[in-house]
């Protein structure tokens, strides 16, 4: 009887013993709700910061590729400009006289004026230059007319390109100058576009005609070239000042 006392008691020891290890290995195995709910806001937190960099850096990137772009493009339009201008034809004495009431104009004239593309103002350069682009296959060199020229386009969004026009000569020299869709685009997102003109003494102009008694029939002896550019989120402003190889003095 006493042995069969012990052994009972024997098997309740050992059913309460293995009752204590399941419930240990049930509470110390596993997580708790609210373990999980901290672990899921650290977990978030730790995304959120790594996610908000990445996309700092690549928007910084997309920034750099954006204004190395309008570089490029302002430096290559610069560059064409002042190659069109290096190779500028002008007649000079005595082969030039100033022009009559009714002589045509001259085919070879220097004007630079001002003109509105859609709602904005934007300078506007007409010159003789020996620096022709061909645009067919045939190789074809002479004295063209080189037009520079702001135009809108683009629909809904319009924006504002920079153009470039090139007429071989002969041409009609009493035409009125037209835009042509076929003219090659050089720039785009064009903010400004804008010229300083420069006499033989250093003084400053906005407009020029070469045609004009009140410049007494001169060229201009250097030029001061603005071209703004917009990107997504800046602006990108050049300059650069070009001297004329050539130039006709004033008829005093």
């Amino acid at each position: 009887m006493n042995r069969m006392n012990r052994v009972k008691r024997v098997n309740r020891i050992n059913r309460k013993l293995w009752a204590n290890m399941i419930f240990s290995a049930g509470k110390y195995n596993g997580f708790t709700l609210i373990e999980i709910l901290i672990a899921v806001f650290i977990f978030s937190v730790v995304m959120s910061t790594i996610f908000g960099t990445f996309n700092a850096v690549i928007s910084r990137t997309d920034a750099i590729k954006n204004g190395m772009g309008g570089y490029e493009m302002a430096r290559t339009c610069l560059n064409r400009i002042a190659l069109d201008l290096n190779a500028i034809y002008i007649d000079q004495k005595p082969l030039y006289h100033p022009p009559d009431f009714d002589d045509p104009p001259d085919p070879y004239r220097f004007v630079g004026k001002e003109t509105f593309a859609g709602n904005k103002n934007f300078s506007q350069l007409r010159f003789a230059s020996t620096d022709h682009l061909s645009m067919t296959r045939n190789a074809e060199n002479g004295i063209a007319e080189i037009v520079y020229y702001v135009k809108e386009q683009g629909y809904p969004e319009s924006e504002f390109v920079l153009k470039r026009s090139d007429t071989l000569y002969p041409y009609d020299e009493d035409y009125e100058f037209e835009e042509k869709d076929s003219d090659p685009l050089l720039c785009e997102d064009i903010e400004e576009f804008s010229i300083i003109y420069f006499d033989k003494e250093g003084n400053e102009y906005e407009k020029w005609d070469s045609e004009s008694d009140f410049l007494k029939y001169a060229t201009p002896r250097a030029l001061k070239v603005k071209l703004k550019i917009k990107s997504i989120d800046s602006s990108y402003t050049f300059d650069t000042k070009i001297a004329l190889p050539v130039y006709r003095q004033k008829f005093e």
